[in-house]
């Protein structure tokens, strides 16, 4: 079985359309007139939910109507948060046939244009210099060669285009407890130190302008979200019955040094 397919599996849910729509029903939520914002809880699926997605989006320089490509949408939520409040046009590529599917229906339900497709992020399916801006959200931690990664967003990307990171990187050598939401065992982990990052961004033609380490916000993000746990329309719809073990490895984790929440943004050169 090949890494990418082990991934994918890792992600699938089934029939986690069927299974939010019915969360938020449970919620007191009209299914027939809901809003981007009232899928806020599950469609943000990194550290920090939607105010991580903002605060990353507050980096990028880009204007309204900008093309931004969205690398690992999973079911949308960050695209639809830049569609509707910054007027980007997104496009979203996923390895999970089931997450594009889910991003495709709820943009269609909450009226929010973008457009999502199934690829891989090795083998983007666009033209050379076609896109202002490109971001990823706690998608590295899957992917063993970064830079194979960097190389086809710079290939996409206009010079001088932005690519934003926001990705759990390494910042000790303490022992790594799984589960945690993008990884059940070694196999599918692939964490690495913003130093590496930075390296395969250099590499693949790319300047870091910034660098900002987000820890502390994002103790205080999961602090809440372990509290959220109990919640129907909280992330266990997405990650299982067993949420509530990955958010607490997670956070236990940072608070011993083991990783933090890194954002880097880049410019292609």
């Amino acid at each position: 079985m090949s890494l990418e397919h082990s991934v994918s599996q890792h992600y699938t849910h089934g029939n986690l359309e069927a299974a939010l729509l019915a969360a938020l029903q449970r919620a007191g939520r009209n299914i027939d007139a809901l809003s981007y914002a009232d899928l806020a809880l599950v469609d943000e699926f990194h550290i920090g939910g939607r105010p991580a997605t903002r605060a990353l989006g507050d980096q990028l320089d880009l204007p309204e109507g900008a093309r931004v490509l969205d690398i690992g949408c999973g079911i949308g939520g960050p695209a639809r948060c830049f569609a509707a409040e910054r007027g980007w046009k997104i496009e979203g590529v996923d390895l999970t046939a089931e997450y594009v599917e889910v991003a495709k229906a709820l943009s269609q339900r909450v009226g929010v244009g973008a457009s999502f497709r199934q690829a891989s992020a090795t083998a983007l399916p666009f033209a050379d210099a076609s896109f202002d801006g490109a971001y990823m959200l706690h998608v590295g931690m899957n992917i063993p060669d970064k830079q194979a990664v960097f190389a086809e967003v710079r290939r996409v990307l206009k010079e001088g285009g932005l690519f934003a990171i926001y990705d759990a990187m390494l910042q000790g050598d303490g022992a790594f407890a799984y589960p945690v939401p993008w990884s059940s065992g070694p196999a599918t982990n692939h964490t690495a130190t913003p130093d590496a990052y930075k390296a395969a961004l250099s590499a693949a033609g790319f300047t870091v302008v910034k660098e900002r380490n987000r820890r502390d916000a994002a103790l205080q993000a999961m602090q809440r979200r372990i509290e959220q746990t109990a919640q129907p329309i909280g992330l266990p719809v997405v990650m299982g019955p067993t949420a509530p073990q990955k958010l607490a490895n997670m956070r236990d984790m940072m608070e011993r040094g083991v990783f933090a929440p890194i954002e880097l943004i880049a410019r292609a050169d």
